[in-house]
């Protein structure tokens, strides 16, 4: 084992528009943008960091097996977005369209946490333990 660099993990969103949902989670969650690519096909991928936690955005590819959950109907994976302030960053996302399941509140399992699904299909738990 390598302890001189951590082990991490890195979601990538497949969406299906990729330069659209980059800015999207700029506006909802103030990320920022660390680096990407457009290809000349236009199909965009581009790394976020969202106070520091780090996400990939990428066109959906068929061809590979990346589809959004428009496409696929659902998800199998929730995101799970644990920052300082949850009431507020819930708060800017819902201002720039982040649908409500349920507001974020304290749990009865020992987190301050709500569930939202944003414009592309993906699932967010902002919140932070108690």
């Amino acid at each position: 084992m390598n302890t001189a660099y951590p082990s991490f993990i890195i979601p990538t969103l497949s969406v299906s528009n990729g330069a659209a949902a980059i800015e999207f989670y700029k506006q909802a969650f103030g990320a920022e943008v660390l680096g990407g690519n457009t290809d000349p096909d236009g199909s965009t991928v581009a790394e976020l960091s969202i106070e520091g936690a780090r996400i990939v955005v990428a066109d959906e590819s068929p061809d590979h097996g990346n589809f959004a959950p428009e496409v696929l109907g659902g998800i199998s994976v929730r995101i799970g977005l644990m920052v300082a302030n949850p009431d507020a960053l819930a708060e800017r996302a819902v201002a720039a369209g982040i649908k409500t399941v349920y507001p974020v509140a304290d749990q009865p399992y020992g987190y301050r946490l709500g569930h939202f699904i944003d414009p592309y299909g993906h699932h967010w738990e902002i919140g932070k333990p108690l």
